[in-house]
């Protein structure tokens, strides 16, 4: 009989230890996730700004806010690590590592909560849809993004500067 309370006991603790660990990394997973929205996201809006400012089509647009995305995300991830003296080639190939399948998932999810709310697209930057769709993007994109990094999390692979 004891033998059985001290294995629900250390049953338990393992529980206990498993469920703290799984906040853990679910904690880590949302700041990297939201790391990765403050570049991702103020790209896109720029780019989406600028396209919109030089009437550009929505598909040039689009591949500008994509790419303003891509390219905030890095030099947010770069910051970080290259203000700890990692050498630049090290620091790039850390960054396409861990923020790269984040960013690639983030701005998909982005461009297409932008391409399926009706007015956003044809709205201008003084719109109020434009904004409220905006704002849609930036939610499915962390929400899309959120379960990569909490895998790459678990892995070790994805980590906060």
């Amino acid at each position: 009989m004891e033998e059985k309370t001290n294995q629900h006991i250390h049953d338990q603790q393992h529980d206990h230890h498993h469920h703290e660990e799984s906040e853990s990394y679910g904690r880590l997973a949302a700041s990297a996730t939201f790391h990765c929205l403050m570049g991702c996201g103020l790209g896109e809006v720029i780019g989406m700004m600028i396209g919109k400012a030089l009437l550009l089509s929505n598909t040039q647009t689009l591949v500008l806010a994509v790419l303003f995305g891509f390219v905030m995300g890095f030099i947010l991830g770069m910051k970080p690590l290259l203000k700890a003296k990692l050498p630049f080639a090290h620091a790039i190939k850390q960054v396409l590592m861990a923020e790269g399948l984040s960013i690639l998932v983030m701005e998909t999810a982005e461009v297409l909560v932008e391409v399926y709310t009706p007015g956003v697209m044809e709205a201008g930057f003084t719109d109020g849809i434009f904004w409220l769709g905006m704002g849609f993007a930036l939610v499915a994109g962390f929400c899309a993004a959120y379960p990569v990094n909490f895998v790459m999390v678990k892995r070790g692979i994805r980590h906060i500067h």
